[in-house]
C-alpha cells in the first residue's frame, strides 16, 4: 500500500444539539501527525465531558510521539501503536474514574483516522462512526471486488493477543460507505442476523454500548486499513449525527462541491432539524491528492 506523501485537509463542527444542556462530545486533530479523532462521552454530571476530553488528549499526545521498540530503536508499526495507545488511554480514564466517586462509571466512545501517505487506518471503540465518501462510484465498485476477495491480514503485536486488520465489507457500489463497526447491542444483533436494521432503529436497547473507553480495565479497538484516493472524504461523527439523519442523506449532502467547514455545518444543521436529540459532532478529512 502506497505511503507516498498526500496532503489532507480537515474541518470540524461540534454542537450541543437541541435537547441537551451540555456537550459531552469532543474532537481533536493534528494535521502534522495525520491524526483525527471524535469522542462521545457518557456518565453523570460532567463525567462524560471529562472522559471524552481525556480520550482525545491522551490519544493525540501518545500517537504524536515518536515510537520505537527495543535497543536498536526499531520503529513500531502504526497499527500496533494505535492498539497500545488506545489501551493506555483506556487505563488512564478507568483509573481516574476509580479514584473519584463522582466520576464512577464514566466512559467515552472513540473513532479515529491515522494517515501515512495514502495509507489510512481507521480505529474505533463504541458507536461513533467513520465513513468514507468516494464520489466516483465506478472506482468504489471496482475496489469493492478487490477488497472483498482480499484475505484478512494479521499484524503481530509486541505483547498480548494479535490484532487483526480487516478490510471493511464493500459489497454495494455506494459512494458513502461506513468503515467502522458499531460496538452496540443492537448492531451486533444485526450482524449476527438476530435483528433487522429496522428493528434495531426502534429497539429500546439501541443506546446500549458494548465497548467503551474507561468503563472496563481493558479494551480493544477495531482497526481497519484502507488506501485513500484523491478526493476521498472521511467523515468521523458521534451518533448525534448518524442517529438523526440517514446514510443516504449524508451521502447526498457530501456530494456538494463546498468547503469542508460548510459541509460540516450543513450536516450538523440537518441533524438539528431532524430533532437534535443528542450532541452532534462532525469531522471531515479530505485527501487532496
Amino acid at each position: 500500500m502506497s505511503t507516498d506523501p498526500v496532503r489532507y485537509a480537515a474541518a470540524a463542527v461540534s454542537d450541543v444539539g437541541s435537547k441537551r444542556a451540555s456537550n459531552e462530545d469532543a474532537f481533536g486533530l493534528s494535521a502534522e501527525d495525520g491524526i483525527y479523532l471524535v469522542c462521545d462521552g457518557m456518565g453523570g454530571a460532567a463525567a462524560g465531558e471529562i472522559a471524552s476530553s481525556m480520550a482525545v488528549d491522551e490519544v493525540l499526545r501518545r500517537l504524536s510521539q515518536p515510537a520505537v521498540a527495543g535497543p536498536e530503536a526499531t520503529p513500531v508499526p502504526l497499527e500496533n501503536r494505535i492498539v497500545e495507545v488506545v489501551r493506555e488511554a483506556n487505563q488512564t480514564i478507568f483509573s481516574r474514574a476509580q479514584s473519584d466517586p463522582q466520576l464512577n462509571g464514566m466512559g467515552t466512545t472513540l473513532v479515529g483516522v491515522a494517515t501515512q501517505g495514502r495509507r489510512v487506518l481507521v480505529f474505533n471503540v463504541g458507536d461513533s462512526r467513520c465513513y468514507r465518501m468516494r464520489k466516483t462510484i465506478l472506482e468504489a465498485s471496482s475496489e469493492a471486488k478487490t477488497e472483498e476477495s482480499a484475505p484478512q491480514q494479521t499484524i503481530p503485536e509486541q505483547s498480548g493477543p494479535q490484532q487483526t486488520i480487516t478490510e471493511p465489507p464493500l459489497s454495494a457500489p455506494r459512494k458513502l460507505l461506513q468503515i467502522s463497526l458499531d460496538h452496540s447491542l443492537v448492531e451486533e444483533q444485526v450482524r449476527m442476523g438476530h435483528m433487522t436494521h429496522e428493528e434495531a432503529q426502534h429497539s429500546n436497547y439501541r443506546n446500549v454500548i458494548t465497548r467503551a473507553l474507561g468503563t472496563q480495565p481493558v479494551v480493544e479497538p477495531d482497526v481497519f486499513e484502507l488506501e485513500a484516493a484523491p478526493g476521498d472524504i472521511f467523515l468521523l461523527c458521534s451518533d448525534g449525527l448518524s442517529g438523526e439523519i440517514t446514510d443516504t442523506q449524508m451521502e447526498s449532502m457530501l456530494e456538494a462541491d463546498l468547503p469542508l467547514n460548510e459541509l460540516c455545518a450543513r450536516l450538523v444543521d440537518a441533524a438539528n432539524h431532524a430533532g437534535g436529540h443528542d450532541n452532534i459532532t462532525c469531522l471531515l478529512v479530505r485527501a487532496e491528492g
